[in-house]
Order: structure tokens, then sequence, then C-alpha cells
């Protein structure tokens, strides 16, 4: 019985056949000894270029710090401290950041503050004192508010007994500014959670 058909073409005779160019994988190729293939694992314990070593140590550690600074940002679980994580505090990030809070300009409103009390009449500087204090009370009244809110919404989303706390979480995060914040926001404005 015949392995190859008797009308397989020839190769061409102008064809190269120059067996080392092309690798052989599989049957075609003999099976390397045990020592080759032990000497194709080994690795030193200590390389021989150190500082070739250390620099791709380097770039190694500087990839992995990337990829999880991006994945932080991006809200990724795997990247996000304790605190952070967790479809609940998800939940609060993302309804904090659906929502205007007077807490983000609290820190441009104390900058203008500090520029007012440079004005050499005491009137102008009482006045911005008073109402720094004013927009602060509004602004923790706020949070306040947004801590009742949010903790009545998580009651009903995830249970009684599941509703973590989560008051103050969500009072920081309302507190700064929107660019600053991380995560970074992953929804728009007024684009609620459900």
């Amino acid at each position: 019985m015949e392995k190859h058909p008797a009308n397989t073409p020839a190769p061409e005779a102008g064809a190269d056949n120059d067996v080392s160019a092309t690798p052989r994988v599989g049957k075609g190729a003999p099976t390397p000894s045990r020592a080759e293939r032990e000497a194709a694992r080994k690795r030193p314990l200590v390389p021989n270029d150190r500082k070739e070593a250390a620099r791709q140590a380097r770039a190694k550690q500087a990839e992995a710090r990337e990829r999880a600074r991006v994945g932080m940002a991006m809200g990724d679980d795997k990247y996000l401290p304790a605190r952070d994580r967790g479809p609940q505090k998800k939940y609060v990030r993302d309804y904090v950041d659906a929502r205007f809070s007077i807490g983000e300009i609290l820190i441009p409103f104390m900058f203008a503050i500090i520029l007012l009390t440079f004005v050499p009449s005491a009137e102008v500087q009482a006045i911005g004192i008073l109402a720094l204090w004013a927009f602060f009370l509004v602004a923790v009244l706020d949070v306040v508010i947004l801590g009742f809110v949010l903790t009545r919404k998580l009651r009903a989303k995830f249970g009684e007994d599941k509703a973590e706390r989560v008051r103050w979480y969500a009072a920081m995060r309302a507190l700064q500014l929107r660019p600053l914040r991380l995560p970074k926001p992953q929804v728009k404005r007024r684009q609620y959670p459900s």
C-alpha cells in the first residue's frame, strides 16, 4: 500500500531546496535530546549583565505601575484600593458624579476669598470671611443630605443587610473637584445609576 499517491506533483528542478531556511516542526524534526531541553530551560540565577537585568526589571515595574494607574483611573475593581472596591462604592461614585455638588466649587471659592483678604478694607475682609463660612455650611448641609439620600437608595437597591455606611465616602468625593477625582467619573452629569 502506497502512502503517497502517484499524482503528487514533483518538486521543480529549479526550486531551492534549502532545508535549513525553514524551521522543521512536528514529526519532521528530530526530537531534541534531554540535555538540549534542559539547557534551553536553564537561566542563570544571577544574570551576566546586571545593569541590563536591572533596566529590564525597572521597565517591567514601570509598565505594571502604568497599567495599575490606568486601571484605577478607569475604575477597574482589580486595581482599586480596598476602600473603593465593590458594587456599592461604584454606585456611590456614579451617583455623586452624576449630580452637581456645592462642594465641588468650594476650593475655587476659598481661593477667591483668600485673594479678597489682601484688599486693605476691613469691611471687604469681614464680608469675605462671613461668605466663606456661609458657603462652607451650605456645602456641609449638601453632603449631609447626600448621605441620607444615598443610604436610602443603597438600602432599596442592595437590601437592608447589605447596605454599607458610605456617607463619609460620598462626602469626600462630593467635596473634590470633578476632574481631580479618582477613580475618574464614569458617568455624565444627570446620568444617575439605576
